[in-house]
């Protein structure tokens, strides 16, 4: 009787269960999968209860409605476990922003390519972008050839899934994982969930990491938040230098100017 109150309660709104179950005859399977008949609800009631299980409807719609004999809660706890499975199983793609100048030096070119590789390895996005600053702008072929190098680069791993176009004073594409390697990062995903729910220990938590040990998926987002923090120190001193090369590109050709313009002010000797 305890059981028949809890389980009631239990019951969700699309599962009648047990006393929830208004059909005066059932159609029930055992709690083995066996095929019992139809029966009248009582009988049916009285045989899950028997067994110490619950009478749950899974075809309401039949005539007469399905039920079968089993652990109501047990296979509550069994979906959600298999909801939270294929939703870590499911592969979060994000779009990366990766910032390239006209004149970006070799090595930080080498760096930031090697960065988008790994990126897109993971089964993400990468927009690369051509900041035109001043005159630069005149310039587009030196961004357009930039992003080609970066396509030709990455054509192992990516494909151009945007071509160059230009936003403002931005030039960018978005390059995607390609095919195969877009369902090699699917496939560690769901390996990554397997092995999580291997070495969990029996009771603990479904989070997805093995016991005792930080997941593979924080190392990976640490790792990001670190890529991210550096690229957004080089990005700030690359601009900072950069300004700095443009004030005293000014400050020299002022200087210049002057002595011309001082000499142009200063009356004509007698």
């Amino acid at each position: 009787m305890i059981r028949e109150q809890r389980s009631s309660r239990g019951g969700s709104r699309d599962q009648r269960t047990n006393r929830r179950i208004r059909a005066r005859e059932v159609r029930v399977v055992g709690s083995d999968g066996s095929q019992l008949g139809v029966m009248p609800l009582e009988a049916a009631l009285d045989r899950a209860r028997t067994e110490g299980l619950d009478l749950v409807e899974i075809s309401p719609m039949a005539s007469p409605p399905v039920c079968k004999i089993m652990d109501y809660g047990k296979f509550k706890y069994e979906e959600k476990k298999k909801a939270s499975e294929a939703k870590r199983a499911q592969v979060t793609v994000l779009l990366k922003e990766v910032k390239l100048r006209p004149k970006t030096e070799e090595h930080d070119y080498e760096f930031k390519v090697r960065n988008t590789r790994r990126f897109i390895e993971d089964g993400n996005k990468a927009k690369v972008v051509i900041q035109f600053r001043g005159r630069e702008i005149t310039h587009k072929e030196q961004g357009t050839a930039i992003l080609d190098d970066v396509a030709k680069d990455l054509k192992d791993v990516a494909i151009v899934e945007q071509m160059p176009r230009m936003e403002g004073r931005l030039m960018f594409m978005i390059l995607a994982p390609t095919p195969k390697v877009a369902q090699k990062a699917r496939e560690l995903v769901r390996q990554a969930a397997s092995a999580a729910k291997r070495t969990a220990p029996p009771g603990a938590p479904a989070t997805g990491k093995p016991a005792g040990a930080s997941g593979g998926a924080e190392e990976k987002a640490e790792e990001k938040a670190e890529a991210k923090a550096e690229e957004k120190a080089e990005a700030k001193a690359e601009e900072k230098a950069e300004v700095k090369a443009e004030e005293k590109a000014e400050e020299k050709k002022e200087a210049q100017a002057a002595p011309a313009a001082a000499e142009a002010q200063s009356p004509t000797a007698s």
